[in-house]
């Protein structure tokens, strides 16, 4: 008898191209990349960077092409207002205003960048210990962040730069003592959060080290808010030695700052104001930029914004 029956066909399992799903085939972007994004499409950030850097450029190549010194006096020449051969144009003593600009705007960014880095590191260390050790050690560092904050800073800035202040190195030496309590708050109130998160849990579990916890597992997952910080710290450092020099007690003569140009050219405000003017708005400036380029890494560097924005 033949057999009628249809033979069974077998069971065809489809292919599927992993690449033509959407997206599946894509690899997560790092945190990194994340935040370049985000920062890159942060136009007024990018606009404070890029004004940083001309300055930056500015301040450290122009000398080179300017003929006079910063100190060379004229007195054929005082007291002269924007020209071709001086284009920001002389002082009292005949100094071309521009090559001093130029100087006094490398020796306050000096200023920012050493208060910068000594007031963070100093910040983050304590702030780390105190946030993550806890106990006795928090308490301590905590109260001596609750004294300096009682303590109005401008007035006792006045009274020490009295005594220390004379040069760029002890003005800034002398910023960085009392702005350190800034990074420390930021890095303490971090270290408390991370502390009691679950890889640090499974860090101590297994036997790591404390300085190997801070180290290796806690302190890099708070380089965003420290570098945020680092950035502010920067412009407030500027704001302050040049109120300091404008008062006659921050950087003195023969050393020059924006602040001590302003404070030459109070006595012109009314017939020369470009003297004020000029030195003001670089301040202003610079300030402005490390401002918008701090608000840019600030977002970009959100953790809560990780996935996107």
């Amino acid at each position: 008898m033949t057999d009628l029956a249809a033979p069974e066909k077998e069971a065809v399992t489809p292919v599927v191209d992993i690449g033509e799903v959407e997206g599946l085939s894509e690899k997560p972007e790092s945190f990194g990349r994340q935040a370049w994004d985000r920062f890159r499409r942060h136009k007024v950030a990018i606009a404070g960077a890029v004004m940083l850097v001309l300055i930056i450029l500015l301040f450290i190549f122009a000398p080179m092409f300017t003929p006079y010194a910063p100190d060379e006096p004229n007195v054929l020449e005082r007291n002269q207002g924007p020209s071709l051969n001086h284009p920001f144009g002389t002082d009292d003593l005949g100094r071309d205003l521009m090559a001093r600009v130029f100087t006094g705007g490398r020796v306050s960014l000096l200023i920012a960048f050493v208060v910068s880095l000594l007031a963070t590191t100093l910040g983050t260390l304590l702030g780390a210990i105190a946030g993550y050790l806890g106990g006795f050690t928090d308490t301590a560092v905590s109260q001596v962040i609750n004294l300096f904050l009682a303590v109005p800073l401008l007035p006792v800035l006045l009274v020490f730069a009295v005594r220390f202040g004379s040069n760029p190195i002890s003005v800034a030496l002398l910023l960085s003592l009392f702005l350190w309590i800034r990074a420390a708050r930021v890095v303490r109130g971090q270290f408390l959060t991370l502390k009691s998160m679950e890889f640090v849990q499974a860090a101590r579990a297994m036997g790591a080290k404390p300085m190997r916890i801070i180290g290796r597992h806690v302190l890099p997952n708070t380089l965003g808010p420290i570098l945020v910080e680092a950035t502010l710290l920067a412009g407030l450092a500027i704001i302050l030695e040049s109120t300091l020099s404008f008062l006659g007690l921050g950087v003195k003569p023969p050393d020059t700052s924006l602040g001590v140009l302003v404070d030459e050219a109070k006595g012109f405000i009314t017939d020369r104001p470009t003297r004020i003017l000029i030195p003001g708005s670089m301040i202003t400036l610079i300030v402005l930029s490390i401002n918008f380029l701090g608000d840019g890494l600030r977002d970009a560097l959100d953790p809560t914004s990780r996935v996107g924005d």
